[in-house]
């Protein structure tokens, strides 16, 4: 009779919060949004120098973690 019992399925593992779609495209928007209004700020000299740096890592941010499965 022992044969008959069933064994639950393994559990589903979770990806670790870095390999995870949705969270890193947010991540990466928000990058991108900084990044833009860093651009057009007319306050801080510091924060316009960095402001395409800070584009550029959101936009090829977004493009790689894209490519991500659900």
């Amino acid at each position: 009779m022992s044969h008959l019992i069933e064994t639950p399925a393994p559990a589903r593992q979770k990806r670790p919060f870095f390999l995870r779609r949705g969270p890193m495209e947010t991540i990466a928007t928000v990058l991108i949004g900084l990044g833009f209004l860093m651009l057009f700020q007319p306050f801080l000299l510091v924060l316009y120098t960095y402001s395409l740096v800070t584009l550029l890592a959101g936009t090829v941010m977004f493009i790689i973690v894209s490519k991500f499965p659900e």
